[in-house]
């Protein structure tokens, strides 16, 4: 089992940063390749961003690309989204995710957190 916790949402403007962490415990988090995504109300979740089990190799949603980073810690077992020139089509609930694949595929992603709420206004 792998428990993972997200923080770092909230409500900014337009134009601005936030960075969200995700904090696992459990079983060895360097072993899963981890995601971001996100779902906004009345639409599926989506992918967001991935990154391998070192951090060597991240892939990006095209809507995202150039303005949001996925990173991770190891040693801290924390996986990281720097979010910036943050859009209202950003508005959503990030979830982050652990899979043993590296995948974009959100069915292969088998431990979730709860989620935290971006909110971007205009």
């Amino acid at each position: 089992q792998v428990q993972l916790v997200e923080s770092g949402g909230g409500l900014v403007q337009a134009g601005d940063s936030l960075r969200l962490s995700c904090a696992a415990s459990g079983r060895t988090f360097s072993t899963f390749a981890m995601g971001w995504f996100c779902q906004a109300p009345g639409k599926e979740r989506e992918f967001v961003t991935r990154i391998d089990w070192s951090g060597d190799s991240t892939y990006y949603a095209d809507s995202v690309k150039g303005r949001f980073t996925i990173s991770r810690d190891n040693a801290k077992n924390t996986v990281y989204l720097q979010m910036n020139s943050l859009k209202p089509e950003d508005t959503a609930v990030y979830y982050c995710a652990a899979s043993s694949i590296l995948t974009t595929r959100t069915s292969a992603y088998v431990y979730w957190g709860q989620g935290t709420q971006v909110t971007v206004s205009s």
